[in-house]
């Protein structure tokens, strides 16, 4: 058995240690806000936060993140209270086909953590790993300066 937390909850997953957490989020818990993109940690689809910080993972196994927090695309917004970065998106109508959403949703809140008012220069690097197909990184960009205040 491997102890994580998503979310705020607690799980005890029977699992093999070398699965990637992305499939146990998706598969065994049942949250299927995080995306599979790339397999590779290539794309940024299946970012979420292991104790604020971002990670692929799609590249992480269970094993790895044993007794961590971990926190997805369901965990940031609360109680029909949009996180910030939420918000943003909604008012920039940012997602075209939404695949890469979460994944740059999760990578954006968590730069903002770290960086409240962040220049372009600070969002095109935090960024720069997130693939979004349907070219919307101008609109991903407006959202996140929206989120810091910064429009």
């Amino acid at each position: 058995m491997i102890a994580i937390e998503i979310n705020g909850t607690k799980h005890q997953l029977d699992v093999p240690a070398d699965m990637p957490l992305l499939w146990a989020i998706r598969d065994i818990v049942g949250l299927t806000g995080t995306k599979f993109g790339c397999g590779q940690a290539l794309c940024g689809a299946c970012t979420v936060h292991m104790n604020g910080v971002p990670i692929r993972s799609c590249s992480v196994d269970v094993g790895q993140v044993a007794g961590q927090k971990i926190t997805t695309i369901e965990g940031l917004g609360h109680d029909g209270h949009p996180h910030p970065v939420q918000a943003a998106w909604e008012a920039e109508v940012v997602p075209q086909c939404g695949y890469c959403q979460s994944g740059q949703m999760m990578t954006a809140s968590a730069l903002l953590a770290q960086t409240p008012k962040p220049t372009d220069a600070q969002i095109e690097e935090a960024m720069a790993g997130n693939i979004c197909r349907c070219g919307m990184y101008p609109r991903i960009k407006q959202a996140i300066k929206r989120a810091a205040g910064v429009v």
